[in-house]
């Protein structure tokens, strides 16, 4: 049965705590149990095609023709994360997520962006440590990116590292970006059960798995005073009722198609945390079910439905937010906008 959202803001509670505190995680599943899902992972990984293809790089300039209406430097912003971060299963840097972001950034901004993105395909929380280097290191603080998007946790569903490990790893990399004085944005843990390929009852465990690490993602991120946008809902139904649309070839990736939706979920929590966004939209709207709601409660709220924003508030609370989402930039567009700066 699914689990009610106040069990799953407890479990994310929990899960939360333990990494606060060193623990190792959460055991949900007995010895029986784990053979008939190894067994149902394999069939699931026959079906599913993968891919060996480096994801296209779209690090550069996005708005150059914006350079003479704000003679200051670019808003700078990174990518860290996995293979979604990097774009995996596309084959033009237009169609990455960390590009349909830096032009639509732009475009609201109406200044240059530059992109820099540090994702590694496979990656796991683990690797966030090396990726936020990467991006410090060769900066001092007063060059950090303005803001950074973290799109994190698949891998480690798959890989069946503890949740609280976890999420201790990716507090810590937000943490370090956050001292560093950058603006961040999480896209929380996807929803593995919307994989086409994967069966019950793999399915059902996995987007169990995958929510409770989404909601608890939320707990830790929030509480270091950036922003969760879920990932998960957003990429389930939509994904399900549209697979050959938003999956890529190796039905496992998401499509161009996929990529722009998640993009569109982001951008405005994205300009949102850089102060770029209509101040009145920063209240909680009844009429769209916005709250101010316990971190944990607004945790859980989230994860059940794609594209909700949650930030801290004061203390213990949060703010639940579902924005009104905006059309990106066409194609030609992201492209012609970095090849000006090129």
């Amino acid at each position: 049965m699914p689990m009610s959202k106040a069990a799953s803001a407890r479990v994310a509670r929990r899960i939360a705590t333990a990494a606060a505190y060193g623990g190792g995680g959460l055991s949900l599943l007995g010895g029986a149990a784990v053979g008939l899902l190894f067994t149902e992972a394999q069939l699931a990984k026959r079906r599913i095609g993968g891919s060996d293809d480096e994801p296209p790089k779209a690090d550069g300039v996005y708005g150059a023709d914006f350079a003479g209406q704000h003679p200051g430097r670019p808003v700078r912003l990174g990518f860290l994360g996995d293979s979604t971060a990097a774009g995996q299963g596309v084959h033009l840097p237009r169609q990455t997520p960390g590009a349909l972001l830096a032009c639509a950034l732009a475009a609201v901004a109406e200044r240059p962006v530059e992109l820099r993105n540090v994702a590694l395909p496979g990656a796991q929380s683990d690797d966030l440590e090396r990726q936020v280097t990467l991006l410090l290191s060769e900066r001092d603080l007063d060059l950090a990116p303005d803001v950074c998007v973290i799109m994190i946790g698949a891998n480690d569903v798959t890989h069946r590292m503890p949740p609280s490990r976890a999420v201790r790893l990716l507090s810590d990399a937000v943490a370090r970006l956050r001292t560093a004085g950058c603006e961040v944005v999480v896209g929380t843990c996807p929803d593995l059960g919307s994989i086409e390929p994967v069966g019950q009852p793999l399915r059902w465990v996995a987007r169990r798995l995958s929510r409770q690490l989404a909601a608890a993602q939320t707990i830790a991120v929030v509480e270091e005073g950036a922003r969760t946008v879920s990932l998960g809902d957003l990429l389930g139904p939509e994904f399900a009722a549209h697979p050959r649309e938003l999956f890529g070839p190796d039905n496992y990736h998401p499509s161009a198609e996929g990529y722009a939706t998640a993009a569109m979920a982001i951008l405005p929590t994205l300009c949102a945390s850089l102060g770029m966004w209509p101040t009145e939209d920063e209240r909680p709207d009844a009429a769209r079910r916005e709250s101010i709601l316990p971190v944990a409660r607004a945790a859980a709220e989230a994860v059940a439905e794609g594209g909700t924003e949650v930030a801290g508030v004061r203390g213990p609370w949060a703010l639940l937010k579902h924005r009104r989402r905006r059309r990106l930039p066409p194609a030609e567009e992201i492209e012609a906008a970095r090849s000006e700066a090129r």
